[in-house]
């Protein structure tokens, strides 16, 4: 709710103030990222930082299994911190009339996702892997899923020129080296 609300207030802005006030607020709209700079927090963190803790603790304590809680089935999207970063400066730099005419004052907002997704057990294959984990797979199927798709339709974006660069393999190996650095 609030993406929504801060997008609508920057509509509101735009529409309300406008290009005499030099007022020219832009919105992306984010899959999940990850990345470094994350909190690697069991209690209250998104799921690829769960997982790189949860495998390299794994790891660390020769655990026979990792928990997966849900059935691993949902697919998710997630998109690596600084694309996301360089999505948001692309979309900045666009000029006023391309902007305007890839937007309406009412959805001004663009996506911005890598238009490929993952379930959440391939996800936690890719995150063993990455921490070197070589234990089973548990999991907790009597937890609930979570919606069952999300995939951002980010072709606005690509046909403004611009497409994520890097590959979940190559940020997982990123964010688990920020996660060496920095558990917390």
């Amino acid at each position: 709710m609030a993406k929504i609300a801060i997008m609508k207030l920057c509509e509101s802005y735009n529409r309300q103030y406008g290009a005499s006030h030099g007022v020219d607020y832009r919105c992306v709209m984010s899959t999940n990222f990850y990345g470094p700079g994350y909190k690697y927090q069991l209690e209250n963190s998104h799921v690829i930082p769960v997982l790189i803790r949860r495998f390299h603790e794994g790891r660390v304590n020769h655990a026979a299994s990792v928990l997966l809680l849900g059935t691993g089935r949902v697919r998710c999207e997630f998109l690596y911190v600084d694309d996301m970063a360089a999505a948001s400066v692309h979309v900045m730099n666009l000029d006023k009339a391309t902007h305007e005419a890839h937007t309406s004052p009412m959805q001004s907002y663009i996506n911005v996702g890598c238009g490929e997704d993952v379930t959440i057990a391939e996800l936690a294959r890719l995150v063993a892997h990455t921490v070197d984990y070589t234990g089973a797979l548990a999991q907790d199927t009597s937890k609930p899923d979570g919606a069952q798709l999300k995939l951002t339709n980010s072709q606005r974006l690509a046909s403004l020129g611009w497409r994520a660069h890097t590959p979940l393999t190559t940020g997982l190996q990123q964010a688990y080296a920020d996660f060496l650095k920095n558990p917390t």
